[in-house]
């Protein structure tokens, strides 16, 4: 005889309900962004603590380390752990987290590079440049947009999915809330950490008292248990439990961003764009022939035939005017790229020959501003705002090859993700080339009277290898017990490669005389 299974129970059927399907009253560009359709799983639960308690003891706040790399692995552990639960009951049971695909896990990889850069490079200002870029990095590799539209998305509905993600971690928990055996989950999960902390204290005190180097390193694992470092474990959590949560809460429920891929703008007529286009064009046309002779590729030539004019005047003398152009026409070609019709044969030519001639004179003024920034590093020498400025100025020119790429196609979906790629790639490649060390090495292979100790002062511990090599030793001990002035031992959670290098040579270089004073008397700071 048939027996109809057992219904459903009201809590089971409670706790396993969709979250609200789509988000309520959440919508970007004219679309909803749907949520999870079922509450957090356990495994989601669990791995988001992990990665929040391993945040906790690894992350250093003030400084680059290797905590930030172990961090962002364990939120990248994290992140591919997520998963929604699934429903016991057959009309509600849903599909499977999609699995990231490969660029999603290449955009992942940058991240954890970028941020890796603060464990082997001591400069601060590459750190944060880097910190900054991984952001924009996790965005594609969370949002798996393709366009520009996708990825300024997934930043602004960033904070919607921190509120979302907590009544979702909630429903989590509430499901855990029996298990088998009838008892609460939290506390059974209470009581095996309770014996895990008892188990490891007792041995761990043992093994302490009878080795004194196991008791320094246990010593420097263990947290530190004082007012400010109970702060810090609150402060960092307080911050990365919430991100964490509203990234698996996208990577579970990614919005639905192929459609913002696919879309483009409300398309004009011919001549409404191709007009001002032409005249701009004409525009670049005419200022590149006034100056291509003189001013824009006369380099060292029109400075020592102009009267009145210096290196430093030619270098900045229109260079920032000429770099703002070049980034306010990527914006321009990008919004013609949206508006101009492409279907009919005469739309693609005209599309393809104003939109390549002003790329094409673009590209002089790139060039130009390289010409310009190159006479004055060979004059006064390399700087990080120099060095930074150039490798910018060569991006917008590679953006610009990838432009005229384009052109051939029209239709280039490719061509965002692949200039973002090459900044990154760039900004990855600055930081394997040590800047700081390549900026001292600069400076050192100028004249003697021209080195500017002052400026090297400042530098990063990146920089200590070649600092070691200046000719004055009276300089090279007072730079180098600047730089030395913040190499104190840090944190196993702050070791950084940079610094530790920088140390061992400091500490064989002799000191100066008067090591208190020796900054002020010789560079007045």
């Amino acid at each position: 005889m048939y027996t109809a299974p057992p219904a459903p129970q009201k809590e089971q059927f409670i706790l396993n309900r969709p979250l609200h399907g789509p988000w309520p009253d959440v919508r970007l560009w004219g679309r909803r962004l749907p949520g999870p359709a079922f509450p957090a799983s356990s495994n989601t639960i669990v791995a988001i603590a992990a990665g929040v308690l391993v945040a906790a003891i690894s992350l250093p706040l003030d400084t680059p380390g290797v905590g930030w790399l172990i961090t962002a692995v364990a939120v990248a552990i994290a992140l591919l752990v997520a998963r929604p639960a699934a429903s016991p009951i057959p009309p509600l049971v849903t599909r499977p987290a999609k699995r990231p695909g490969w660029d999603q896990l290449a955009w992942g990889v940058a991240t954890i590079a970028l941020v890796g850069v603060g464990t082997f490079r001591a400069a601060g200002w590459l750190f944060a440049l880097c910190l900054v870029t991984a952001t924009l990095t996790f965005a594609l590799a969370i949002g798996a947009g393709r366009s520009m539209r996708a990825v300024v998305t997934t930043y602004l509905i960033a904070p919607v999915a921190v509120l979302r993600a907590l009544p979702w971690l909630v429903r989590g928990l509430a499901r855990m809330r029996r298990t088998g055996t009838g008892r609460p989950a939290p506390i059974r999960i209470a009581a095996t950490a309770a014996v895990s902390i008892a188990l490891l204290a007792i041995f761990g005190a043992l093994f302490a008292s009878a080795d004194p180097d196991f008791a320094n390193v246990l010593g420097a694992l263990l947290p530190d248990i004082t007012v400010s470092g109970t702060f810090r474990w609150i402060f960092i959590c307080g911050l990365t439990a919430p991100v964490l949560s509203g990234a698996a809460y996208l990577r579970v429920a990614p919005p639905r961003l192929a459609d913002l891929d696919r879309t483009e703008g409300h398309k004009v007529r011919r001549l409404e764009w191709a007009v001002p286009l032409t005249l701009l064009t004409l525009l670049f046309g005419a200022f590149i022939s006034v100056q291509l002779t003189t001013v824009l590729f006369g380099g060292e030539r029109h400075v020592l035939t102009t009267a009145g004019l210096t290196y430093a005047g030619y270098a900045r003398g229109g260079f920032w005017q000429l770099s703002i152009v070049t980034g306010l026409t990527l914006v321009v070609l990008a919004g013609a790229a949206r508006w101009a019709p492409r279907e009919a044969p005469g739309d693609r030519a005209t599309f393809r020959a104003v939109l390549g001639t002003l790329t094409l004179l673009t590209l002089l003024i790139v060039a130009s501003a390289l010409v310009r920034m190159q006479v004055y590093i060979d004059t006064y020498g390399l700087t990080r705002l120099r060095l930074l400025v150039a490798c910018c100025e060569l991006w917008f020119g590679v953006i610009l090859l990838l432009v005229l790429v384009a052109g051939i196609r029209i239709r280039a979906p490719w061509l965002p993700r692949v200039a973002i790629a090459v900044g990154v790639l760039t900004l990855i490649g600055l930081a394997v080339a040590n800047p700081d060390l390549r900026i001292a090495q600069n400076q050192l292979n100028r004249a003697a009277d021209r080195i500017d100790p002052y400026y090297l002062a400042t530098l990063s511990p990146d920089a200590v290898p070649a600092l070691t090599r200046m000719a004055d030793p009276a300089d090279r001990a007072c730079v180098l017990h600047q730089i030395g002035l913040g190499l104190d031992e840090h944190e196993w959670r702050e070791w950084n490669l940079g610094r530790a290098a920088a140390r061992e040579l400091i500490g064989e270089s002799p000191r100066p005389a008067d090591s208190e004073r020796c900054v002020e008397k010789r560079y007045g700071y």
